[in-house]
């Protein structure tokens, strides 16, 4: 069943996904007028300019929220650098030039998103928050990979979902820890997301021995 809700003002038209929030807050701390969950609806997308809006928006950093723009205004634009954060006990953020294939071959263009690295999502491949009642826990400290250079002049973040597997990054793109700090510029990987591994960010074969099983597909 489809979680993802319309919010329509003069100039922007907003759309939240529920199934991808994982509240990490930035929308309501960057607006609390035109995001208060408070309000009915939470959303109030004519209670600030539209630019002060849009903006907000691209803050989110699990693409839960999107927008469209109804003045002429520019559409959400992909960081000039591919990016892949860790969060400690939670998941991976992806900004960027992104473009995400399921197991089945369903194709998603996206600019945020936060990919579950736990095992436990009811969302996969995408976070829902659940690492917290998993309990899981890690540092998001960045482990050892021999990885690729990226092609020359490629741009895009190809992300691959592999089932009962990992996922595979394939694209230039800066690896930072839950720091912040940038520890590796490459073009491909293989992130853990059954959250068994032992060097994490990478997989390095666990979700076999435990026995994690998700067909590798993108919710509809």
């Amino acid at each position: 069943m489809s979680k993802i809700h319309s919010y329509e003002g003069e100039q922007l038209k907003i759309h939240y996904d529920a199934r991808r929030c994982i509240h990490a807050g930035e929308c309501v701390r960057g607006n609390a007028e035109a995001f208060n969950p408070k309000n009915r609806p939470w959303v109030q997308v004519d209670a600030a300019e539209a630019d002060t809006v849009a903006g907000v928006v691209r803050n989110c950093p699990t693409g839960a929220l999107t927008y469209e723009r109804k003045d002429g205004g520019g559409t959400e634009a992909a960081p000039a650098e591919n990016t892949v954060r860790l969060e400690a006990d939670g998941p991976v953020y992806l900004a960027g030039d992104l473009e995400i294939t399921d197991a089945a071959g369903n194709v998603t263009r996206e600019t945020r998103a936060a990919l579950c690295r736990c095992g436990a999502s009811h969302s996969k491949p995408y976070c829902d928050g659940q690492h917290s009642k998993a309990e899981f826990q890690d540092v998001g400290a960045v482990g050892t990979a021999k990885t690729k250079d990226a092609k020359a002049g490629a741009t895009t973040l190809k992300v691959r979902i592999l089932a009962d597997g990992p996922i595979l990054l394939d694209g230039p793109y800066r690896l930072a820890n839950a720091e912040g700090e940038i520890c590796m510029e490459t073009g491909s990987g293989a992130l853990c997301r059954c959250g068994a591994s032992k060097n994490k960010p990478f997989c390095d074969g666990q979700h076999k021995p435990a026995g994690f099983e998700d067909p590798g597909l993108l919710p509809t």
